[in-house]
């Protein structure tokens, strides 16, 4: 019965987007395997496909030159727990109260919301964790509740990469409930198990969520990687030039299992960052964008944005419109072949006919943020408002007040990334539309949360 009735569910989900009906049902004989991976404080120019030319990355680089590199790729917070919580639910993390890190009261996962892993293991999917979670340590928050089968890596928002207990081993690093007594390079060791993952379920469709903690601090990297990058003189800027080895050569480990195991077509990938390069404490660079992790300027919250699926998505293409990672949850869905429950209120938009040219209109009218830090002071909002090639946003340094008509510029994005031209005086009725626009999303979302946890 389950699997008659999950071969219905399929076939219905790949009709939703699929331009033929000819072979839509073959995909319910073929589901895709997901990896879903995140980079943490990484910057947007240190990809070679970004331009960037004393970091190679080849491997990252291969998921754009195989996939759709979107341009315009967004996450809705400019912070590492928000974002996750925004992508596991697909969900404006706002409506729920998850607007900080864990360590703010009430910050984990809300119980309320449904996860993508969830969703996944509900239609049959195995379902695994690898890296760091961030999304709440207690019993009910884990990733063992929240979806998945198996977890390997932390609980919390950082970790040492390298081995420094009295037992020579990384801190913290956990196989399910138990102490990994892990010895490799933090990095390595994550790609380490994403492979065995791919492995051990390589003859069933799998959901696998690679959490990297690379390139976010601690800074630093082991000898090899070092090594490698002995040319750079600025230490900082080298140590990150490791780091991010590092991490390409773990996603490249991933990517040669599922090629060598012959899964490479039939799995969706995607790719992003939490947020935008800390480029001061990690040496990151933005480049071409301005504003860092932290803030709604360009530079904190456009990332990277790689989405590859070789048997259905076009190959080495751009995609322009605004995406945002909330998408990546109903576009994965879609992809297994989940119908979305009519109830989920989901504000991510299925990205497969954008993708592969059926819609031409934009995903999205408008994209919104709202980011309070620290907790507990409405003026220290930090907001944005994207509508078309438009924004407006709270003007770091001037007050950055929730109602700041005054304290916002309006740029167009379209002719100046860099934001660095104000045109809210020209365009005051610009101004009052998108800030109308704005309040109106902002009064559906519930509170942040107004104290740090004890």
């Amino acid at each position: 019965m389950f699997r008659l009735r999950w071969l219905s569910v399929c076939c219905l989900g790949v009709l939703a987007w699929s331009s033929g009906g000819a072979d839509s049902c073959r995909a319910a004989d073929a589901r895709p395997n997901v990896i879903a991976i995140i980079i943490d404080d990484f910057g947007y120019g240190d990809l070679g496909v970004h331009g960037c030319t004393d970091i190679p990355t080849p491997y990252m680089d291969s998921i754009a030159n195989n996939g759709v590199r979107c341009t315009n790729g967004y996450v809705s917070a400019p912070q590492c727990s928000p974002t996750r919580a925004g992508f596991m639910t697909g969900r404006y993390q706002q409506r729920f109260g998850h607007e900080h890190n864990s360590a703010i009261a009430d910050s984990a996962l809300s119980l309320k919301e449904t996860t993508l892993s969830a969703r996944l293991k509900a239609v049959g999917y195995a379902t695994g964790m690898v890296g760091k979670w961030h999304l709440g340590s207690d019993d009910e928050h884990r990733p063992e509740a929240r979806g998945f089968d198996e977890f390997f890596g932390f609980l919390g928002g950082a970790n040492p990469y390298l081995p420094r207990s009295p037992m020579g081993t990384v801190p913290r690093i956990l196989r399910g409930r138990t102490d990994a007594k892990e010895k490799e390079l933090l990095t390595e060791a994550f790609g380490r198990e994403a492979v065995a993952y791919i492995d051990r379920h390589q003859k069933e469709p799998f959901f696998l969520y690679l959490t990297f903690n690379a390139p976010h601090g601690p800074m630093e990297a082991g000898p090899r990687y070092l090594e490698r990058f002995a040319g750079i003189q600025d230490e900082q800027r080298r140590t990150y030039a490791a780091m991010v080895s590092a991490l390409d050569d773990a996603i490249g480990t991933v990517l040669d299992k599922l090629r060598s195991a012959g899964l490479e077509d039939n799995t969706f990938i995607s790719l992003f960052s939490d947020n935008g390069g800390p480029t001061e404490v990690n040496a990151s660079r933005n480049t071409p964008f301005r504003g860092v992790k932290g803030e709604t300027r360009e530079g904190g919250i456009r990332t990277p944005f790689f989405v590859q699926w070789k048997r259905r998505l076009p190959v080495g293409t751009t995609y322009d419109q605004p995406v945002i990672q909330l998408d990546l949850h109903p576009t994965i869905l879609a992809a297994a072949g989940v119908s979305v429950p009519a109830n989920a209120k989901l504000d991510g938009v299925n990205l497969l006919p954008y993708l592969t040219g059926q819609k031409a209109e934009p995903p999205h009218e408008t994209l919104y943020w709202r980011f309070s830090f620290p907790p507990g002071r409405p003026e220290s909002y930090k907001w944005a408002i994207r509508q078309g090639d438009w924004k407006l946003f709270s003007d770091i340094g001037k007050g950055d007040r929730l109602d700041a008509d005054a304290a916002v510029k309006l740029v167009n994005l379209a002719d100046d990334i860099a934001e660095s031209r104000d045109l809210s005086q020209q365009h005051p009725d610009k101004v009052r539309t998108l800030v109308a626009a704005w309040k109106k999303w902002n009064a559906e979302l519930a509170p942040p949360p107004a104290k740090r946890a004890e």
